[in-house]
């Protein structure tokens, strides 16, 4: 479960974040590539954009839901 305590600076303010378990698989940002980016010196991504649709939250949920070491969490 990723804990918020343990996030990247990168991740923008609000409901989503992903914290230091990322082991870069790449899911999130292709389930929701308008929302997850890659630190390419860190190897990790970070959501860089809050949803701000219908659309983009239900694909940070999958992108969450889906993310194999729970590195993407949810505080709203």
């Amino acid at each position: 479960m990723a804990d918020i305590a343990n996030t990247y600076a990168e991740n923008v303010a609000g409901k989503y974040f992903v914290d230091n378990q990322c082991i870069d698989c790449d899911l999130c940002r292709e389930t929701a590539p308008d929302n997850f980016k890659r630190n390419d010196d860190g190897g990790y991504s970070f959501l860089y954009k809050q949803p701000e649709s219908a659309e983009e939250e239900a694909r940070c949920k999958e992108a969450k839901e889906g993310c194999p070491v729970e590195a993407i969490g949810d505080n709203g």
